[in-house]
């Protein structure tokens, strides 16, 4: 069947596998760490409200059948347990059959773990996943020759999260088109990381060359993907290397390194076999005719429903970040088509006065990750994923945004309540629970070189005002 194999990405989706299943148990353990605070029985947003009212077909879940703190938990430690066997290879042996199980168990619980997560599982990086996840159950174990079928729709799932960003840019904010976007975006993003103060540094010249590459990037090099070898390898690299450097200058939790995943795919096994001790077995059994089958059929389903994001991508009201079909497959892209160009940040307060007055003492609440104490360079975390610090940052843009969990956020801290404080850095109050808790927004700008030489502050804030959600 030689339309059906291609032996020659053998090695590429050895790769992929194993790197995707790091991905997974990155995206299990967050969810074991922070589902109780967000989305537990007694969480700010609790999964148990959320399925009363949202039926099975339009969120597919195991949770929808039962939930509870518990078995939420089972499910998200298997997913770290199954994923950490996938990563040892576990898998590879197993016959074709076997092995499509064993890839399907990971997206079936992270899948039923989205689709419940509500607001904090929002994000494109975990629509990607789902999809990808799906995609990887199908590329067979290691004495099979991975299907051309399924590579050329993890190709498509990188065009379409590539071209997709790169139109929305062109589309939404001018500063994409006039190349000054990142003399911004480096200070407003998310969650900046420990290089962002000097990515945002350098010289202007410096970032319309980065935004002007990213052009390049995102509208030209996609193309390149369905082009022959070595062309294929060659863009395939351009991925790599430019998510790489949007690593190196920000968190933006799995989504650049899932796409430097998917990207593995389209390099061939020789760029592969040169950095890597491993090569193909002597000889790959051919595929079961059920198989093929299978494959064929998910290849025809994936034509039909490439209708929708193909539109969205032809339409001059593209969207970012949408799914067409409640198992997320085939979804539509995007990242940043507008830039914010002032940073603010809401500061959560708490104090043990029971009158609050001219002169009470406030004390801050410090984040994991978003900034707060002007002193504190700015973490790295990503490919971790945290959620809360995310949301706080679109929760600064508008109040509508921190609706309808930050007022129970800070109910919670005004009880000490110890899930939410587990996802705190810095608890004013372990001990005792504040009297009061109060929210203010601030204007945070990163200090230039002589401010950071003078006072070692990697921020400097203006109070704005009291924040009301």
């Amino acid at each position: 069947m030689d339309w059906f194999a291609a032996e020659g990405y053998w090695l590429s989706r050895l790769v992929f596998q194993r790197a995707l299943a790091v991905v997974y148990l990155l995206a299990f353990l967050g969810a074991v760490r922070q589902f109780r605070a967000l989305i537990g029985e007694h969480g700010l947003t609790p999964v148990p409200r959320y399925v009363a009212r949202v039926p099975f077909r339009r969120a597919p879940s195991l949770f929808q059948w039962h939930y509870s703190d518990r078995f939420f938990a089972a499910v998200a430690w298997l997913g770290v347990a199954w994923s950490a066997a996938l990563l040892l290879g576990l898998a590879d042996g197993l016959p074709v059959w076997a092995n499509l199980l064993a890839w399907l168990v990971p997206w079936a619980l992270y899948l039923s773990i989205v689709q419940v997560g509500q607001v904090w599982y929002g994000f494109g990086w975990e629509s990607l996943l789902c999809e990808v996840g799906f995609l990887a159950v199908f590329l067979g174990p290691a004495d099979v020759a991975p299907p051309l079928l399924v590579l050329v729709a993890l190709w498509w799932v990188l065009f379409r999260l590539e071209f997709g960003a790169g139109l929305i840019k062109l589309r939404g904010d001018p500063c994409w088109r006039d190349l000054t976007c990142l003399y911004y975006h480096h200070e407003t993003q998310p969650l900046p990381n420990p290089l962002s103060w000097w990515f945002h540094r350098l010289p202007r010249w410096a970032h319309r060359a980065e935004a002007a590459a990213n052009h390049v990037t995102q509208l030209v090099v996609p193309f390149l993907l369905f082009a022959p070898q070595p062309v294929r390898t060659v863009a395939a690299v351009v991925v790599i290397v430019t998510q790489g450097w949007l690593v190196l200058s920000g968190n933006f939790a799995w989504l650049n390194v899932l796409t430097m995943v998917v990207a593995t795919t389209a390099a061939g096994g020789g760029l592969w076999g040169a950095l890597l001790p491993v090569g193909p077995p002597a000889g790959l059994d051919d595929p079961p005719a059920w198989y093929a089958v299978a494959v064929v059929a998910l290849a025809l389903a994936l034509v039909v429903m490439s209708y929708w994001p193909v539109r969205n991508l032809l339409s001059r009201g593209q969207v970012m970040n949408t799914s067409f079909n409640p198992l997320l497959l085939v979804n539509t892209y995007g990242a940043f088509g507008s830039i914010t160009r002032v940073r603010r940040e809401v500061v959560i307060e708490g104090t043990s006065d029971p009158v609050p007055g001219p002169d009470t003492v406030w004390q801050e609440y410090g984040f994991r990750a978003k900034p707060g104490d002007v002193r504190r360079r700015p973490p790295q975390v990503a490919p971790y994923h945290l959620r809360l610090d995310w949301l706080m940052w679109f929760a600064a843009i508008a109040p509508a945004y921190a609706q309808p969990w930050f007022p129970v956020l800070l109910a919670k801290l005004r009880d000490n309540d110890p899930d939410v404080v587990a996802l705190l850095r810095h608890n004013p109050y372990p001990h005792l629970p504040p009297a009061h808790v109060r929210a203010r927004l601030y204007r945070y700008r990163f200090t230039d070189r002589r401010e950071r030489r003078d006072t070692g502050a990697w921020w400097h804030r203006t109070l704005i005002g009291d924040y009301r959600a």
